[in-house]
């Protein structure tokens, strides 16, 4: 009679994980900017950490309407390997709309979400495989030191996540792109959220499935420059904020409650002063007090209208990307 009821030893449960995994498909997704110099550096640096995963895998580079040769150079490599795959943008659509480009495109059981300058570390891919075996949806790659960033850039980092965290009640703290997910994630994200103004860190944490978080140092970049502009990152935290939160909009309300106060306080100063006969100054208590009050209406109108904006948009239905040409993928699933 079979011993069906004996232990299994961890040597064996491992075995018997990767075995299974032999048969999973391991998507790498990595969004690409005029990277010509440094694409060739970081597909060589991934797929030999890839080799080492015990999974079949594939990368596919998004093109996010770069003016160099990068879509070149990834015709290129791709020839020389065939799960490499790529699509390009027919104008510069910005990351997340090359995130969300990825993952519709990745047929893996599994999906790697990383920049393409290696300031995330591939190495610590198979640590992330590994989390994920033991049962996480959401593997977060989370930023244990900026060293590499200016004064500037870890001050603006840290006032945007603890911003958007008060705020929107989702967990940014030292968050980044650098992430795994399972297809569970990957079609929650994809497929039951419609939006079209997206924020993947947020989205990310948002859908709720078990999360694992995974340390790491930023490192320096591999080849080029950074390519995020001031405007560029005040244009994605205003998406994050507004897309995942209302509260900006008490804020209104919280100004017409101070705007009362002081009202109320200016006016009664000025009952008072009449009662008891004396001179009011009235043209410099006038002037402070159509500042204030101005201040708060455009403040209010500005917010507002970042909201409206954002529901023009939504109204408007648009693609968030628009493909130009691909590379070992078929155009009517991308």
């Amino acid at each position: 009679m079979a011993n069906w009821w004996r232990v299994i030893s961890p040597i064996e449960k491992n075995n018997l994980i990767m075995k299974t995994l032999e048969n999973k498909l391991l998507s790498v997704v990595i969004p690409a900017h005029n990277e010509e110099s440094g694409i060739a550096h970081a597909l060589s640096v991934i797929q030999e950490i890839l080799a080492t995963c015990g999974m079949d895998w594939e990368i596919i580079v998004v093109d996010d309407g770069s003016s160099d040769r990068t879509f070149d150079r990834l015709r290129e490599l791709a020839a020389q390997e065939a799960r490499i795959r790529g699509v390009r943008f027919s104008r510069n659509f910005g990351k997340e709309a090359a995130l969300l480009a990825g993952l519709n495109i990745a047929k893996g059981d599994a999906v790697v979400t990383i920049d393409a300058d290696l300031q995330h570390p591939p190495r610590l891919i198979p640590a992330m495989i590994e989390a994920w075996k033991q049962g996480a949806k959401v593997v977060d790659g989370v930023k244990r030191s900026r060293a590499t960033d200016g004064a500037l850039t870890r001050l603006r980092a840290r006032i945007f996540n603890a911003t958007l965290s008060r705020l929107g009640g989702i967990n940014m703290e030292n968050s980044s792109d650098f992430k795994l997910l399972d297809r569970i994630a990957v079609n929650a994200i994809t497929r039951a959220l419609p939006e079209r103004q997206r924020f993947y860190r947020g989205l990310s944490d948002w859908v709720g499935y078990p999360h694992e978080s995974i340390l790491f140092d930023v490192e320096e970049r591999a080849q080029g420059q950074g390519k995020w502009s001031l405007w560029g990152l005040l244009g994605l935290a205003t998406t994050a904020i507004v897309t995942f939160t209302s509260a900006p909009l008490r804020i209104v309300t919280g100004l017409g409650v101070i705007t009362l106060i002081f009202g109320c306080f200016v006016a009664g100063e000025a009952l008072i002063g009449w009662f008891q006969g004396r001179s009011v100054s009235g043209f410099s208590t006038t002037i402070f007090t159509l500042l204030i009050i101005g201040s708060f209406i455009m403040i209010s109108l500005g917010i507002i209208g970042e909201y409206i904006a954002k529901i023009y948009d939504e109204v408007k239905a648009r693609p968030p990307y628009l493909i130009d040409s691909s590379i070992g993928i078929d155009r009517e699933n991308a």
